[in-house]
């Protein structure tokens, strides 16, 4: 009967587990569309305003151009890690976490490499090692432009001061609620779209091209960071969904697995006692 007891309490555990997974899936599930929806309809401006100032870069003299295109001798690397505040996501965090070590081990040895924080995953996996320079985890708790922008300005003022020569975000780009994909973006300097002779463009530009690009880029910086960070958002809770429908898959398939035996040893307890009485009355014939 103790088996039997200890079987019924692993059915209870696996059922409530179960619930708690299911609960959450549909949690992430409505979170989802919403942040879906977002990245969705913030990509198509994101891109043509970076693809507009990198064609304008492109066209500017060496002379006239911003001072977050200044191309330096690479020798303090900020990276930019962007991970969530909460786990129960699968791979999610531990694939940004894999990739940072790995621009700070290969890509970027030998250099200065330091961390600007987006998500405590981040900041726990590396606090230790002293590179964490800021931790940003708190703007999940109100994702907003004009939050962001301020984090977009500090990374800003880190180049422009020189205390990084170059500053890269890595990131989650949502696919879809199964897939994402792992970006490593760079931030700053800005990289020019290279200069095509064939293709003319006839502008007449009001003001004059390189006060455009001045105004363009703190603007198109501060919405890159944003995109980034609204994939980030996406991506979390397509894999916690994911995750948490694997999850409850597998508790379904263990509860009734122990089900199963539940009910075989239940059966042979049973015989066993009709055996004992049988054997009993038997005994008190004879």
């Amino acid at each position: 009967m103790a088996n039997l007891k200890e079987i019924r309490n692993r059915i209870s555990s696996v059922s409530s587990t179960m619930q708690i997974t299911s609960a959450m899936k549909m949690v992430s599930a409505a979170k989802l569309k919403k942040a879906q929806d977002a990245i969705t309809a913030m990509r198509p401006y994101s891109d043509k305003l970076t693809e507009l100032l990198q064609n304008l870069s492109a066209t500017l003299d060496a002379d006239s151009g911003s001072k977050f295109s200044e191309q330096r001798e690479v020798n303090k690397v900020l990276l930019v890690s962007i991970t969530s505040n909460r786990g129960l996501a699968g791979a999610f965090n531990s694939n940004i976490i894999k990739q940072t070590n790995r621009l700070i081990n290969e890509d970027y040895a030998g250099k200065e490499v330091s961390i600007l924080a987006i998500g405590k995953k981040t900041n726990d996996a590396f606090k230790k090692g002293n590179r964490v320079v800021a931790n940003k985890s708190s703007l999940y708790d109100d994702l907003t432009f004009d939050n962001v922008a301020e984090v977009a300005e500090l990374l800003m003022d880190t180049f422009i001061k020189e205390e990084a020569d170059k500053i890269v975000l890595v990131y989650n780009k949502f696919k879809n609620a199964a897939t994402q994909e792992i970006m490593k973006e760079q931030f700053l300097p800005i990289v020019p779209m290279e200069k095509d002779d064939d293709v003319q463009a006839d502008y007449i530009f009001e003001p004059s091209k390189a006060e455009i690009v001045k105004q363009l880029i703190p603007k198109s910086l501060k919405t890159q960071l944003y995109k980034a960070l609204r994939d980030s958002f996406a991506s979390e809770h397509g894999a916690r969904m994911t995750a948490m429908h694997k999850a409850t898959d597998n508790a379904t398939e263990l509860r009734d697995q122990l089900k199963l035996t539940y009910n075989k040893a239940r059966q042979a307890s049973i015989t066993n006692e009709i055996l004992e009485i049988v054997g009993g009355a038997e005994a008190l014939n004879n």
